[in-house]
């Protein structure tokens, strides 16, 4: 399977949040663009997760540790660890998450 990211439509899946999804049998790659200020309110869910800021720097809180992350760092979030995030300027981030998510499926 060959996917075209330029040709995957993006969609505002949650407030400043716009995203790319990409689904196989096992996983969900999700590539944000992220607006400045944007936030994600904590939640958890039964996926593994696997975050990487492309660009610019992101605020991260898993399991109540807050850090700052920018271009090349990942942080790796345990299946129903809480966590929530916010934009401090506006990212681009690529989400990886195991099995896949099924909330975003027709997204």
């Amino acid at each position: 399977m060959t996917i075209k990211l330029s040709e995957v439509t993006s969609q505002e899946i949650m407030p400043g949040y716009h995203g790319k999804m990409i689904h196989t049998e096992n996983m969900t790659l999700a590539y944000w663009e992220v607006e400045e200020g944007a936030t994600v309110p904590e939640h958890s869910h039964k996926n593994e997760q696997i975050m990487q800021v492309l660009e610019g720097t992101f605020e991260f809180t898993v399991n109540g540790l807050t850090k700052l992350y920018k271009p090349d760092d990942l942080v790796v979030i345990p299946p129903f660890a809480p966590h929530s995030g916010k934009a401090l300027t506006p990212c681009k981030l690529m989400d990886i998450f195991s099995p896949v998510r099924e909330e975003y499926i027709g997204v």
